[in-house]
Order: C-alpha cells, then sequence, then structure tokens
C-alpha cells in the first residue's frame, strides 16, 4: 500500500478478515501526514456503517497520540453535533470519517470546492458490502464528484476476499476503469475451523429457525469466552435469544443485537462487546462488519449461511488474526440445511467466493444525485453526464435515461409538470441548470439517503423507555391483550397513542414474533448448484450425518434424486388435492416468483391451482385437478404475458415504486414541523402511480420501477437461466403419495403462511407427511413431538395467499384435523 502510494495510484486491497486492511489504508496518510504537515483535509475515509466510523476513529486515534503526531481526526455522521459540523467546514480536520449519506450532504454544500480542494486520499472500506447496492450507487456517484473536486487525490478500496475483483477495481477507480486501479491481493492465512452442530435426539425435517439445538448453543457458549450467535433474519433473531434465555440457569450475560433495537440498546451491547463484558451475543447482520468487538472466541451461524462469502465474512469475527483459526459452528435447522451447511464448507476449504457481480446503478439514486449538485450550485448537462458516467454503476447509462431523470428532477414528468411542488430546477439562457430555492435545499436536506424503512411504529413500555421499532402492519395485526416477543422481552400488547405502541412487561402464554418485510437471505447460485450436486453424488453422502443418507436413500427408493442438470417435478395426491413439487434450488425469491407464474399457467391449462410455496430448495404447488402435462409450466415464454399479468395485477410494483419515489424526491419523509406516517405515504405514491400508469406509462420512475422488480424483487434473472438450463431436461415422475424430499417443503407451506387458529390441524398434517413418506417407519406421536416442539406462531398478513392456505386447510381430510 505504502509502494502504490510513491507512484500516486489507486489501489484495492483484498485481503481476508483480521489482515489489517482498515490500517493498511490509512497508513500512507499517516506516514505522509507525519513527514509533511497538511492544512485542512488530507483524508477522507468512507464508512457502511457509523459505528465502523467511530470505532475506526478510536482505534486509530490511540497510535497517533501514542506517537504524538500532529494529526486530527474527526467523525462526521448524523449523530455529530450541529457546531462541530459547523466548525468542520471551516477547520476541517486532517482526517475525516463518514458515511455514503453524510459525504452526499457535505457534496451538496455551496462551500464543497473549498473543503475537498486539499483532499489528498479517499479510503472506501468494507467497498464490497457497497457494490451493487443503492447505498453504493451514491458513492460512486459522489467519487465522481469528489474527482473533479480534488483531481490529485487517490482513491483506495479496502475489501474482503470477493468472487468478482475485477468490477470491484471499476468501482474504486476515478475514472470507472479497472485497469487504472492497482490490485492487492493477499493471500488466506490459517484456515477456519468449522463444524456442523446437529441437535440431540431427532433431525427436523422442516422449518428454518434452529431453535432444536438450543441447549447445544447454550452449552458452546458457557465453554467459550465470548461468541458470537449469528441468524439470518431479525425475527429469528428473537426466538433464538429468547429460547437462550430460557436455558440461562448460569446467568451468563448474553446479549441481543439487530436493527430493530434502538440505537441506545445496540450502542450499549457494542460498548459491552468491546470492554469484554459479555459472553455471547445474539445477532443479525448489523454485525457482520469489520468493527473491532475485542477477543471473540467463536462464532455460531444459525440456520444454513446461504452464501460462502457471506459465511466467510462472519467466520472472520472470531478470533480477527490472520495467524490464528477462526472457529465456527452451522447449525443447520432442517435435512436441506445440513446438506446446505456442508456444501459451505467444503467451499470454504476450496478457497471458492459466490456472490452476483454488482448491478447497473438506479435511476432513483441519480435522481437524487442531480438534485443535491444542484444545491451545491449550476451545472451544464453535458458535463453532468459525462461526470456520472465516470461512476462505475452509470458507465453503461444511455442519454436518454441521463435526459429523463433530469427532466423529473426538473419538473416531474410530462405527467406531472402542472403541479408546482414538483418543479425543483430552472435552466437559464446559457443552459445552466439552477435549483429553484433554498426551500428546494432544505426538502433535499431533510430526505437525503437511499435506505427505505417499510412503515415503523416505535415501540414503548408503558412509563418506560422506547424498546426499538416493529413493522406498522405487524402492529395493526395485534388486539389489546396479545403477546409478543420483542426485545428479548416478553411483552403485552396495552394500546396504540399517536407516536408509539404501549406494551408491559410480565406476559404470560405464547407470543408472536414479528416477522421484517425482505429480511430473508437469498440462497446463493454457486451453493445451490453445490446442494444439487452432492444429492447426486452418493460418494459425496459419507459426511452426511445418517439420519440425512438414510433420508436421501429412501428418496431414491420411492422416486429419483434430482441430478445437476434436470429439473426434477413429481406429482402426486394427497387427500383430496393434488401437488407438484418442482426441485429448482433456485432460492426462496425465485420460487416464490416462479409459484405465482406456474399458479396462473395452470389456471389457464384448467388444473384449477389452489396456492403454491416457495422454500429456498423446492417449489410446491396445489390444485384440485392433476397436472399431467408439465412441460409448458416450465416454458421460457412464461415469463412473457404471465409476468407481465402478475406484475400488473400485483400490489409489489406499487410498494417498489414507492421506496423509488421516496428516494427520488418525489415523495417526501420528512417536512418541517411534521412527519408522514407510512400510511399517507403509501396513499400518496399510489396515487402518483396512478397517474403515471394511465398519462405517462414510460415515465423514468415507472421504468426504474419495472427495473428492480425484474432484478431485486423477483429474480427474474435467476428464473430465466433455470428455464433456459431445462429447457429439454424436465424429468416428470407420477407418485401415488408424498416422498420424503417434497416433506419439507409440505412442512414449511403449513408452518409460515397459514395464519393463526390451525395450528393444531397443520401440525397433525406435518407428522401425518412424514408417516406416509416413511411407510410409517417413525411413530405419529414422535413425529407429532418434533413438529410441535419447532412450531413458533408467525405474524402473517392477509393476503390472497393466506385466505387460499386458509381454504386448503378447511378442506383438510378430517383425520388430519382430528
Amino acid at each position: 500500500m505504502l509502494e502504490a502510494a510513491d507512484d500516486g495510484v489507486s489501489a484495492l486491497l483484498i485481503a481476508p478478515t483480521g489482515g489489517g486492511k482498515t490500517l493498511a489504508g490509512f497508513l500512507p496518510s499517516l506516514v505522509e501526514l507525519s513527514a509533511r504537515p497538511h492544512a485542512g483535509l488530507h483524508t477522507l475515509y468512507i464508512s457502511p456503517l457509523k459505528a465502523l466510523a467511530v470505532d475506526i476513529a478510536r482505534n486509530l486515534m490511540a497510535p497517533v497520540e501514542e506517537m504524538g503526531l500532529p494529526i486530527t481526526i474527526e467523525t462526521r455522521t448524523g449523530d455529530t453535533p450541529a457546531n462541530r459540523r459547523a466548525r468542520q467546514r471551516e477547520q476541517p480536520p486532517n482526517i475525516l470519517l463518514t458515511t455514503p449519506e453524510s459525504l452526499t450532504l457535505l457534496l451538496s454544500l455551496a462551500d464543497a470546492d473549498a473543503m475537498f480542494a486539499s483532499l489528498r486520499c479517499v479510503v472506501l472500506d468494507e467497498v464490497h458490502a457497497l457494490a451493487g447496492t443503492k447505498r453504493g450507487d451514491q458513492l460512486f456517484l459522489c467519487l465522481s464528484r469528489l474527482a473533479r473536486l480534488a483531481p490529485a487525490a487517490r482513491h483506495v478500496g479496502l475489501s474482503a476476499t470477493v468472487a468478482h475483483p475485477q468490477a470491484l477495481r471499476a468501482h474504486v477507480a476515478r475514472d470507472g476503469r479497472a485497469e487504472s486501479v492497482r490490485l492487492i491481493e493477499v493471500a488466506g492465512g490459517a484456515p477456519p475451523d468449522i463444524s456442523i452442530q446437529l441437535p440431540e435426539g431427532r433431525l427436523p425435517w422442516g422449518g428454518h429457525m434452529g431453535l432444536a439445538s438450543a441447549p447445544e448453543i447454550y452449552r458452546r457458549i458457557a465453554a467459550s469466552g465470548v461468541t458470537i450467535v449469528f441468524v439470518n433474519t431479525r425475527a429469528q433473531a428473537e426466538l433464538v435469544f429468547s429460547a437462550l434465555w430460557k436455558l440461562n440457569e448460569g446467568s451468563l450475560p448474553i446479549a441481543l443485537h439487530h436493527g430493530s433495537l434502538t440505537v441506545e440498546q445496540r450502542r450499549r451491547v457494542e460498548a459491552a462487546m468491546a470492554a469484554g463484558k459479555l459472553r455471547g451475543v445474539v445477532a443479525t447482520a448489523s454485525l457482520d462488519l469489520g468493527i473491532d468487538w475485542g477477543d471473540v472466541d467463536q462464532v455460531v451461524q444459525v440456520g444454513a449461511p446461504k452464501g460462502v462469502s457471506r459465511l466467510l465474512q462472519r467466520v472472520g469475527r472470531a478470533n480477527h488474526r490472520m495467524d490464528e483459526a477462526s472457529r465456527a459452528m452451522l447449525v443447520p435447522a432442517n435435512r436441506f440445511e445440513v446438506i446446505e451447511c456442508m456444501a459451505s464448507i467444503e467451499a470454504v476449504a476450496a478457497g471458492k467466493q459466490d456472490g452476483e457481480p454488482p448491478r447497473p446503478g438506479g435511476l432513483d439514486v441519480l435522481a437524487q444525485h442531480i438534485l443535491a449538485m444542484a444545491c451545491h450550485g449550476p451545472f451544464h448537462p453535458d458535463q453532468l453526464y459525462e461526470e456520472v458516467r465516470r461512476a462505475a454503476p452509470y458507465a453503461a447509462l444511455t442519454r436518454r435515461d441521463f435526459d429523463d431523470t433530469l427532466r423529473f428532477v426538473r419538473d416531474g414528468g410530462y405527467a406531472l409538470r402542472s403541479y408546482e411542488r414538483f418543479a425543483k430546477l430552472f435552466v437559464d439562457a446559457d443552459g445552466m441548470v439552477h435549483v429553484r430555492g433554498p426551500a428546494v435545499i432544505r426538502q433535499l436536506r431533510m430526505n437525503l439517503g437511499t435506505i427505505v424503512e417499510t412503515p415503523l411504529v416505535k415501540v414503548r413500555l408503558r412509563g418506560g423507555p422506547y424498546l426499538g421499532e416493529v413493522e406498522e402492519w405487524f402492529i395493526s395485526t395485534l388486539r389489546v391483550g396479545d403477546n409478543f416477543l420483542f426485545a428479548g422481552q416478553l411483552l403485552r400488547f396495552e394500546a396504540m397513542e399517536a407516536t408509539a405502541a404501549i406494551v408491559s412487561r410480565g406476559a404470560e402464554g405464547q407470543p408472536r414474533v414479528p416477522a421484517y418485510a425482505g429480511s430473508r437471505m437469498p440462497l446463493t447460485t454457486y451453493l445451490a448448484s453445490e446442494v444439487r450436486a452432492i444429492l447426486h453424488d452418493r460418494g459425496r453422502w459419507h459426511a452426511l450425518p445418517d439420519e440425512v443418507r438414510e433420508w436421501l436413500a429412501l428418496q431414491e427408493e420411492r422416486s429419483v434424486l434430482p441430478a445437476p442438470d434436470e429439473l426434477l417435478v413429481e406429482v402426486f395426491p394427497r387427500g383430496e388435492k393434488w401437488f407438484l413439487v418442482a426441485y429448482c434450488f433456485e432460492g426462496r425469491l425465485a420460487h416464490q416468483t416462479l409459484g405465482m407464474l406456474i399458479t396462473k399457467r395452470m389456471e389457464k391449462l384448467g388444473y384449477g391451482p389452489l396456492g403454491y410455496v416457495g422454500t429456498d430448495y423446492v417449489l410446491a404447488a396445489w390444485s384440485a385437478f392433476e397436472p399431467t402435462d408439465i412441460h409448458p409450466l416450465f416454458e421460457e415464454d412464461i415469463l412473457g404475458e404471465e409476468l407481465e399479468e402478475w406484475i400488473n395485477e400485483s400490489s409489489m410494483l406499487r410498494r417498489t415504486f414507492r421506496n423509488i419515489a421516496t428516494i427520488a424526491g418525489l415523495i417526501e419523509r420528512h417536512h418541517p414541523g411534521q412527519e408522514k406516517s407510512g400510511k399517507a405515504m403509501t396513499v400518496n405514491s399510489d396515487l402518483i402511480y396512478d397517474v403515471l400508469r394511465r398519462h405517462e406509462p414510460d415515465h423514468v420512475l415507472l421504468r426504474a420501477t419495472r427495473a428492480e422488480a425484474a432484478t431485486g424483487l423477483t429474480d427474474i434473472g435467476r428464473i430465466a437461466t433455470l428455464l433456459a438450463r431445462v429447457r429439454k431436461s424436465i424429468r416428470h415422475i407420477r407418485l401415488d403419495r408424498v416422498s420424503p424430499l417434497a416433506v419439507p417443503a409440505l412442512i414449511e407451506e403449513g408452518r409460515t403462511w397459514v395464519p393463526g387458529g390451525a395450528e393444531d390441524a397443520l401440525l397433525a398434517e406435518a407428522a401425518s407427511l412424514v408417516h406416509d413418506a416413511t411407510d410409517g417407519a417413525e411413530t405419529f406421536n414422535e413425529l407429532l413431538a418434533e413438529v410441535s416442539e419447532a412450531h413458533t406462531p408467525r405474524a402473517r398478513r392477509d393476503t390472497p395467499e393466506t385466505r387460499r392456505h386458509n381454504r386448503f386447510i378447511r378442506s383438510a381430510p378430517k383425520a388430519a384435523r382430528r
């Protein structure tokens, strides 16, 4: 890194967790500042997390103070006091640590030229976590502006090991060209020590919470120093923490950390971890990134990791040193997850990486950036277009998309131009673009950022503090007296006040658990292919537990195992329904979308579809009549008419438009003196959405909405790849009963989608499924106990899908209901 700095070139440093990336990124700046004191801002450090910026500042200040170096270091985030922010503009520190949002705000100021003119280095930490995200789009647009304001500044990217280093080089570059950035890769240190922990007794067939292994997790915490227990969702975090707390007879200090808790609670947990006062913490992705938490002895991953790179990131939290093996334990929640965990461990041992390459930049983020640059000062569209295209996510941006986005920011576009509140820019006689006035600037700064939260409601103890936030829809399903699990506590809902849900402690009975939209992690393409390969290759079964090997052998006996190069589709009757189970292995998101499309086509073919469910591995649909001709259900043209019909009917596109319109500035989250509720924002966005669809269907925000729905929300790309791959290799097997491999999907159907009130029928049905699949080899009572133990009521939305599931359960055979 010192050589790259001496040569005056930008650099991307890729190294495993614990390799000292952050200090290596700062070292050239410290050397230069100690040798030649610098007036003004020298190095700008940008982090995806506020806490990471604060943590780095703390760890950086200690050696600087010990060596007596004449270097000033400060942070600038949304939590920085106003007086310090004002002073930083007049007297910038030598090193400023900030976030993408705060950098955008700084660049929108009229005096940004003066503040950044002295800049010599920009350090981008955890750049792999930002590339391909909207926050990343925002950051890389800011970098293209910094390259103009500070032409002498080098760019330095710091990244964990990734599958697409060339794409990251282009993102770090000053000009968007990968070859202008020197790549510095560090070989891994000690290989990680990763094991699989199964629950005592029976291995669950279905479910994804992993609660059956709570006793084993607790024993590992008790036997070690500090343990981070990673989970995949916030709902799972609450359940796992609750299960551990019930087992905590030794009163071990165990904490909970996820994004819906208050900032104060999270900071207390972080401080206690850094001080070594905790033995364990249950966390979501909120602790994934590189904060130095002190001496973490081991990591426990509850549920399959869903990606090799994600697993390595989490495993690296343990021992955080290159020369010592990081210890980690994977806790699969069901039989399919055992296979995924084995595939993950084999991939880590082979040095594999996964993950998709970064996607192109979003037009909604571009709209916000255009307005921010106008707030800084007038610009000419030609110059800004060339500047924007130097940002890697926008390298392929067409002039039409740029001009349409600029037109939208200027007056809302053709359909909205008569509304004064959408007019934000004007063009003078010389073609220069100006902001309309101070009110527009104020509104931009109040609504800056690309993180659009689902409408949230604060949760407050009666007569006590706030505990955090849950989604508005979940609170709307509660009645006074209902219990739910949140912030690691069993709470009773008492009332809904103007700004918060009021709760009390001391509730009793079975609680519900808030679920959060979009919180499920998708299975990566690489891991999906590895799971298919393991299923098909008996030579790799030796490492699997006996129960899983017996399960796969039973599948071979009753049906067939899915081959890597084909799509296995089973059809069988159960009760008065016909079930279709397709072993796609493309992830939950793709399967849910494909389920919607397939049931639409089943309807056209007269099969009478009643519902569907997608897990990470399998798609299951059920119908009134037997699907006899399977091939038309998986033809590539299903992504034409059926997809267009579904997208137009679905509320998903409206939700996507609301988020895009919010980022683009069409809908305001904050207004002086008032805060808009989620409901009010939704009503506004729905009205505008209908107007645009009717009068300007090619509006730039509608184009952005359709593009986002096709990639992020529906995984159309993976579905298209699947359908092309299996075009002539679909294997249709007709069975007389459920197959062993199909059981987890049908259990998942009951446990996750069916609204409360039918749990007993569901559990009996799940046990009956396994009983049938094993020819009664496992007793019905044992199976019922197994699925009952793992079942926890969840919050569920009242949607057409859940109503269909209700009808399905009500029509279940009498024996199952009993």
